[in-house]
């Protein structure tokens, strides 16, 4: 399984996907109504989907596998009374399988059959995702719920946040402890920390400074640099993070200390922390879609 996009609505699209070319620097991969897809270098369709709408949320984040792994979530899923529905995407990629919301409103699709595309040549150019953070009120029994129902593993846990796995890679999300539920952030990771650091070069050139960063995380052990996209979200730069094997010792908050005014391992950056508050509180996870909890039935269409 792996992290493949994630789908958001909010007003004025066009512009937002304006910013994410221009500036952030992916490339257009399709229009399709009054939504426009992005992609980055990698053989993903498309990284993230803007579509008009009169309010900001998030509509779902994708992850593509099997469809025998699809099946054993569909049964997880249905043992627990979640909402969930078989889908049959319309994206770029297409492929079919099943949209699952789980506790806190988080909106998670899993698609097998999805098409690649060539990939591009542009060192400056984001990849693909590396990971998507979501704030909940009550990170662990988030961290619970994706290891119980998805099969997915947590790899740390610090005060901030619980991180957790869907490969080998060390997170492709997280839970942030914020005591409330919206997205935190999304990462595009960049072809090495070179192209993060021309990255932050480049929306310099657009008058734009880092909310937070360069720095370098404990967790992972990716590099960074976070900004807030003048149409809300918080957007990272990353280097890849980590792999990790199988029986990775899951880390404690006593595990992950830095000196005092720092956090992380360079410290060498201030946060923007009120500023990127109010950012991670824009895109709540809305559901728009008429699921159910899943029956036996539609278990075996998943």
């Amino acid at each position: 399984m792996k992290l493949r996009s994630i789908e958001l609505a909010l007003p004025q699209a066009a512009q937002a996907a304006a910013f994410m070319t221009d500036v952030w620097n992916l490339a257009p991969a399709e229009v399709r109504g009054s939504t426009h897809y992005l992609r980055g270098t990698g053989t993903q369709p498309y990284l993230i989907a803007l579509e008009e709408s009169a309010a900001p949320f998030v509509r779902s984040t994708t992850f593509v596998c099997t469809a025998e792994r699809i099946a054993r979530i569909a049964a997880a899923v249905s043992a627990r009374g979640l909402m969930a529905k078989p889908v049959v995407s319309d994206d770029p990629g297409g492929g079919e399988g099943l949209l699952v919301e789980l506790p806190e409103g988080l909106i998670l699709r899993f698609l097998s059959g999805v098409g690649e595309v060539a990939p591009l040549t542009n060192r400056d150019m984001p990849v693909q995702l590396t990971h998507c953070v979501f704030n909940a009120a009550d990170a662990e029994a988030m961290g619970s719920a994706v290891e119980d129902l998805l099969d997915f593993r947590v790899s740390d846990r610090t005060k901030a946040m619980v991180f957790v796995r869907c490969n080998t890679s060390h997170h492709s999300t997280a839970f942030a402890r914020a005591g409330f539920s919206s997205l935190n952030h999304v990462a595009f990771e960049m072809d090495d920390l070179d192209a993060v650091m021309r990255g932050i070069g480049r929306l310099r050139d657009h008058g734009m400074t880092p909310a937070w960063g360069p720095g370098r995380h404990g967790p992972g052990d990716n590099a960074f640099a976070y900004y807030i996209a003048p149409f809300g979200a918080v957007i990272e730069y990353s280097t890849a993070v980590e792999k990790v094997p199988e029986d990775y010792r899951v880390g404690a908050p006593e595990d992950w200390t830095w000196p005092p005014n720092r956090i992380d391992q360079w410290g060498i950056s201030d946060k923007a922390t009120a500023a990127l508050r109010e950012a991670e509180e824009r895109f709540r996870c809305r559901r728009d879609w008429q699921g159910a909890p899943l029956d036996p039935i539609l278990e075996g269409k998943a």
